[in-house]
């Protein structure tokens, strides 16, 4: 027997803002998600995002509370060009989410930045960086 990675999950607050916040990057999630309990949207190469509100989380882990402090989980999503981790980033922090770290030439050759979602997971935004 193998394990397969899968997927992604996030435990969530609003289920509306995240989905509007995962659409708004490309994640296909069926309409009327955000009225569910429970989201799924599949990903390139059969992987798939799901998140569920903490409702959800607590009927099933009646023990869970949800995580203080920073976030323990990110997602990475590669941009096609660094010039559109700049735009995306600058077009996500003008609509209202969180900048966590501007747009910037990282060292291990990419330009790099992280927005936060509507429950402070990080989303980091890369390109590489030419030759």
């Amino acid at each position: 027997m193998t394990a397969r990675f899968d997927a992604m999950g996030l435990v969530v607050s609003d289920m509306a803002a995240s989905i509007a916040f995962y659409r708004r990057l490309g994640f296909a999630f069926p309409e009327g998600a955000e009225q569910q309990g429970h989201a799924e949207a599949g990903l390139p190469g059969g992987l798939r995002l799901l998140l569920d509100t903490e409702e959800v989380v607590r009927s099933f882990h009646s023990g869970w509370k949800p995580p203080t402090g920073s976030a323990r989980a990110s997602l990475a999503l590669r941009c096609d060009s660094p010039e559109e981790v700049d735009a995306l980033y600058k077009e996500l922090t003008s609509e209202g989410h969180t900048g966590e770290l501007a747009p910037f030439d990282a060292v291990w050759g990419q330009r790099y930045a992280v927005v936060l979602d509507p429950d402070g997971n990080a989303v980091d935004l890369f390109a590489p960086l030419p030759g």
